[in-house]
């Protein structure tokens, strides 16, 4: 059986069982073609939250450090992640996620980079921006509002993809394709919070 699916399915319990998780705005993930799907980061438990809830596999840009583990990396690997390093320009990591969005898969990304510690959205980097404007893939808000506290309640929303299409024909910067992304977490968030 498929790793990825089991992974989602136990993770999916866990959550469910846990953190009350409440999920809105499923019918917001396109079935096919390449999807980015970009959301605010607040705790380690986020990808597996991000992607248990849907159908489609969410292929992950993970920070580099987690594939120098032995056992780790085979399994992120396996679940469809790939390595960024951080704080520096790293070619691979971006043709990477590219290729994976124009093959028409689903690329997870937390444009803060970081988890945030205040819970408040913090600056988005402009990596986001540039997988937006030279893939095509469909970019959807994602926003995950809780504590992650046991049995409290988090709340999940996928927002609907946001139009990228008029910062593409103006040759937008990565920069401001990257904060029209992060105006749409924020706008989920100050709807659900």
């Amino acid at each position: 059986m498929n790793l990825y699916r089991v992974g989602r399915f136990l993770c999916a319990v866990f959550l469910r069982i846990f953190y009350r998780v409440k999920v809105l705005g499923k019918e917001n993930i396109p079935k096919d073609g390449g999807v980015l799907l970009c959301s605010n980061h607040i705790h380690l438990l986020d990808p597996p939250l991000v992607g248990s809830f849907i159908k489609r596999q969410v292929c992950y840009m993970a920070k580099a450090e987690l594939f120098e583990t032995p056992i780790l990396k085979h399994i992120i690997r396996r679940l469809g992640a790939f390595p960024i390093r951080r704080g520096m320009s790293d070619r691979q990591a971006l043709r990477t996620g590219l290729n994976l969005l124009k093959e028409g898969n689903m690329v997870g990304i937390f444009p803060e980079g970081t988890r945030s510690k205040t819970q408040e959205l913090g600056k988005g980097l402009a990596g986001v921006g540039f997988f937006a404007l030279r893939s095509n893939a469909k970019v959807v808000p994602c926003a995950i509002i809780g504590t992650y506290k046991i049995f409290s309640r988090v709340t999940l929303v996928y927002g609907s993809p946001i139009d990228m299409n008029p910062l593409r024909e103006n040759k937008a910067s990565a920069e401001e394709a990257t904060e029209k992304i992060m105006e749409g977490i924020q706008e989920l968030l100050n709807e659900y919070q």
